[in-house]
């Protein structure tokens, strides 16, 4: 059984495959036209430049491998005797195989990354097709009879091994991603916490800068066109993932099926065909105040200053760092816009009068340095005036997150962390929490030695404080060197504390701020000795709070350490597992037989303890009907039992 994405694809693939076999029909086979269709879609495969994050990885090497194959193309190019049947046959179902290939590699290329995120398992499925293809070909090629050399017959043969181990090979689940993809969709309120996992989602992804999203909205169209009604649920888990990142990018929501911010003047002309070089790179409309940056680059005069005024100091389209902020007017450019648009009757959109009253203003500048000001101030009730709406103006602007930061608002938040009133110690943790939404905030914020009050708010602060605590060490944790900070100043306890007694959200807090963390080796033995994995195993019991795949994440992780093994590796455990792949959800069952097959690695006792539970048939269902991760571990499962001889008769 498989998923719907993976029918989207595989059906994507079919059409191609019923194409080629028509064109194959009506066309005569001529073997050198053919060697050379191959060899071109080497070439064309060759000339991406990049892949999505994603499938990365996959993508280079297939493009790699098949590069290989050029000396072998060439050789069949070369040979001058008949090609026999058979040989024809393989060169055409060769042509297949590379279609298949050019087709998986474009989507990877340029396709939608949320969509790809979002359907990797069934994506490397369609990698493992190809592979599949392409060793049988090379398998029935009549190397002899076309007399081709020795040392590319070895060659073939490595190729062949090679294709054959990529098609068993299991790929690591980017436990990260995967985390953050849960944490985003789950989700159903728009807290800062929560938009800390989206930010890293769109770091990720590389879908943080309008540019990004804006091409990221027409590739999520292509997918809304492509499904039409078909798997509608996931599509819109799609559109609503692409909507919190546009709301984290300061970018206007419009509908799935919007076109990307169109102007005006271009809805009333759609025949008219702009040219390239007349558009922004960033919003993508016709220039009408063209600008010159350091790097050479040219931008709308509004679209880039809005971009230097949020703190960037790099051009959008190259990602150089720029020499200097100066904007140069692009005079001979401008001219031309303005020669074409006369000769084609078209109207530059006029500029509209900002909207928003919280659009950065002298007035609202002054305003924002007056409460940054007062936040130092001596009196209580001004302080606590000032930080509280500092935190409200921090939530919802990125402009103001920025401003609040260039304008050195985050040393005064950071001492109000220890004043001795717990209103202005929530408001000030809160707005630090805010501001490390942004990537540069989170390094500031840690240069003024806020994770230690942070963790002693943690340790005793509100409960509204606690939360948004856990929340903001969470957001700060993913720099490298704050996990380990975090973990050295004692801040893991804590939020075991919260795991085990705070509210719902808090535990949510938690759990996610403790998952982020244990991706540090030493910070697993920190969270093994302070007492995690009870906390861990109530959660599992307690199925209300929806927080049994989060748990079981965390578990998978701490399972990779010897003092986790040990501790988690008890019969009661084990049971739950069989039980939670027996009644739970396809993403309960698939990560609980991801954590059964980490133990069970190390410990032959667990599996027969399993298997005494019940876990045969549960294996064997979830191998033919469970996720496509699930029906991998499951079958790695089944076959570990063959090795060792444990499987029931």
């Amino acid at each position: 059984m498989v998923s719907a994405g993976e029918k989207d694809i595989e059906q994507g693939f079919k059409m191609d495959e019923e194409n080629d076999q028509s064109n194959q029909i009506t066309t005569p086979i001529d073997k050198r036209d053919l060697v050379y269709e191959l060899m071109g879609i080497i070439h064309i495969i060759s000339s991406y430049a990049e892949f999505r994050r994603t499938q990365r990885k996959e993508s280079r090497n297939l493009v790699r491998r098949m590069k290989l194959l050029l000396p072998l193309l060439e050789e069949i190019r070369d040979f001058e005797g008949k090609i026999p049947e058979s040989g024809v046959q393989c060169l055409v179902k060769m042509k297949k195989a590379f279609h298949s290939a050019k087709k998986l590699l474009k989507t990877c290329h340029c396709g939608s990354k949320l969509y790809l995120a979002l359907e990797s398992e069934s994506v490397i499925r369609r990698f493992h097709s190809v592979y599949e293809k392409l060793s049988q070909t090379l398998d029935g090629m009549p190397y002899e009879e076309l007399g081709i050399s020795d040392e590319e017959k070895e060659q073939v043969e490595l190729m062949i091994i090679q294709f054959k181990r990529s098609k068993k090979r299991i790929d690591t689940q980017d436990m990260e991603l995967a985390m953050d993809l849960m944490v985003s969709l789950s989700t159903e309120n728009d807290r800062n916490a929560d938009s800390a996992s989206i930010e890293r989602l769109a770091k990720k992804l590389e879908l943080h800068t309008v540019e990004d999203l804006k091409a990221e909205m027409i590739s999520v169209k292509e997918v809304i066109k492509e499904r039409r009604s078909h798997n509608a649920e996931n599509t819109q888990r799609i559109v609503d993932l692409l909507d919190k990142l546009k709301k984290l990018a300061g970018m206007e929501e419009t509908g799935p099926c919007d076109e990307p911010v169109m102007p005006k003047a271009l809805e009333k002309s759609t025949s008219i065909a702009i040219p390239n070089e007349f558009l922004c790179p960033i919003t993508l409309q016709i220039m009408a105040d063209p600008v010159i940056i350091s790097t050479g680059q040219t931008y709308e005069r509004e679209s880039i200053q809005q971009w230097l005024d949020s703190n960037h100091h790099t051009c959008p389209k190259t990602g150089e760092t720029l020499t200097h902020l100066s904007l140069a007017p692009n005079f001979a450019l401008r001219n031309l816009i303005e020669e074409w648009c006369l000769k084609n009757n078209f109207q530059l959109p006029a500029k509209e009068a900002p909207m928003n009253p919280e659009s950065p203003s002298a007035g609202s500048d002054e305003k924002l340095l007056s409460l940054i000001k007062d936040l130092s101030f001596s009196h209580l009730e001004v302080q606590r005036k000032a930080v509280t709406k500092i935190r409200m103006l921090s939530k919802e602007n990125p402009e103001k997150r920025t401003l609040i930061a260039n304008y050195g608002g985050i040393p005064p938040l950071v001492l109000l962390l220890s004043y001795p009133d717990s209103k202005i110690q929530e408001h000030a943790v809160t707005a630090l929490l805010n501001l490390s939404i942004d990537e540069s905030n989170k390094k500031l914020i840690s240069r003024e030695d806020a994770i230690p009050e942070i963790i002693e708010i943690l340790q005793n602060g509100s409960v509204g404080a606690k939360e948004n605590s856990a929340a903001a060490l969470f957001s700060l944790s993913m720099l490298d060197e704050n996990k380990v900070a975090i973990g050295s100043l004692n801040g893991i306890p804590p939020l075991i504390d919260l795991l085990k007694n705070g509210t719902i959200r808090g535990r949510k807090d938690a759990i996610t701020a403790l998952f982020n963390l244990c991706f540090n080796h030493a910070n697993k033995s920190i969270a093994i000795q302070a007492g995690i994995v009870a906390p861990l195993l109530q959660l599992l019991e307690e199925k209300h709070l929806d927080m049994v795949d989060e748990t079981l994440s965390i578990l998978l992780i701490l399972a990779t350490h010897p003092e986790g093994r040990q501790v988690i590796g008890k019969l009661s455990f084990i049971e739950t597992l069989v039980n939670l792949m027996k009644d739970g959800t396809p993403k309960n069952k698939e990560c609980s037989v991801a954590v059964l097959f980490e133990l069970s690695t190390y410990n032959s006792n667990l599996m027969l303890a399993a298997l005494q539970y019940g876990v045969y048939e549960y294996l064997v269902e979830i191998g033919k009907e469970g996720t496509d991760r699930g029906q991998r571990k499951a079958k790695s499962i089944l076959q570990l039992m063959t090795k060792t001889e444990q499987i029931p008769y």
